[in-house]
């Protein structure tokens, strides 16, 4: 049978194999905060600002200032609010952030979050003339940065190419976040083995609930309260992710954070709950379906 899919065989969700959940919690909640470089003299990738006659002016202040009040207001907010609670935390962080901003990456460090590697710029693999140069360079100033290299990956804007999996593979990055056909981990083919596809929830992410669809806070919580109840409902199926991709500018400003808080808390009250950082979701899954002995019959 002809496979539309080259990474990942096709298997229904009801067909997937049994999973023990960690430490008797089926749901497991990921908070992922986005630490992104925005360069300056280039096009923003995302606007919230539409200029006038539809040019969009170089540089572009009022899109720039939004993404930089995130790293220089929101990012300090958001960390207490992680502190004040004891969660776990995955750094989805570009490379270049310590050259940029190095209080905020320090702060990312001094907090614990978890590393994982985000590309080094915000600006997609598939506008680099050397995607292997760009990701070794990322990797080197990621291992410069913590000391050690990251065993995850999401690109930036879920960018890749044909062969990123694959270059991935062979840099010793163990698991990426970009292909979502699940709402629990996968494995996927490369040239150079297996490598683990963790969820990350889109519809779920903050650009998504605030940038695009333009709502109002308290449709974050109801979102996130909504998926938690049907998941904790829903019978016999593997234990489930919940990804909770954060960007400073958007989830960080003053009339998002007491419903944030609000969800974090609701998720932190369930008794079928559990937070985790990246490795420790791959660490589970490993476990329990080496190289993937299961997922890939």
């Amino acid at each position: 049978m002809p496979e539309n899919n080259p990474r990942i065989p096709l298997r229904l969700l009801d067909e997937m194999p049994e999973l023990q959940p960690l430490n008797g919690k089926p749901i497991m909640v990921h908070v992922v905060m986005n630490l992104e470089v925005w360069p300056f003299e280039q096009p923003m990738p995302r606007a919230i600002l539409q200029n006038p006659h539809g040019k969009s002016p170089m540089p572009d202040i009022g899109n720039f200032s939004w993404a930089e009040y995130g790293l220089r207001t929101g990012v300090p907010r958001l960390a207490r609010i992680f502190e004040e609670r004891g969660l776990p935390v995955t750094n989805m962080m570009n490379a270049a952030l310590p050259d940029f901003y190095p209080s905020v990456a320090q702060l990312a460090l001094d907090a614990g979050w978890e590393l994982c590697g985000h590309g080094l710029f915000q600006r997609s693999l598939l506008g680099e003339d050397d995607e292997e140069g760009v990701i070794d360079e990322a990797l080197e100033k990621f291992e410069a940065y913590s000391g050690s290299r990251p065993k995850g990956w999401l690109g930036p804007g879920y960018g890749e190419s044909l062969n990123t999996p694959d270059i991935l593979k062979s840099k010793g990055i163990e698991y990426i976040h970009d292909w979502m056909f699940y709402d629990t981990p996968t494995w996927m083919k490369t040239k150079h083995g297996p490598l683990m596809a963790l969820p990350y929830a889109l519809d779920m992410n903050d650009v998504m609930t605030f940038a695009l669809d333009r709502n109002t806070a308290e449709e974050y919580y109801i979102r996130w309260k909504a998926a938690a109840d049907y998941f904790g409902k829903e019978p016999g199926l593997p234990p489930r992710i919940m990804t909770m991709g954060l960007h400073p500018h958007i989830i960080g400003v003053p009339y998002r954070l007491d419903m944030f808080a609000r969800t974090l808390d609701m998720l932190l009250e369930r008794p079928d709950t559990i937070f985790v950082t990246g490795s420790q979701i791959a660490d589970w899954f490993r476990d329990q379906d080496p190289e993937g002995k299961r997922m890939m019959e």
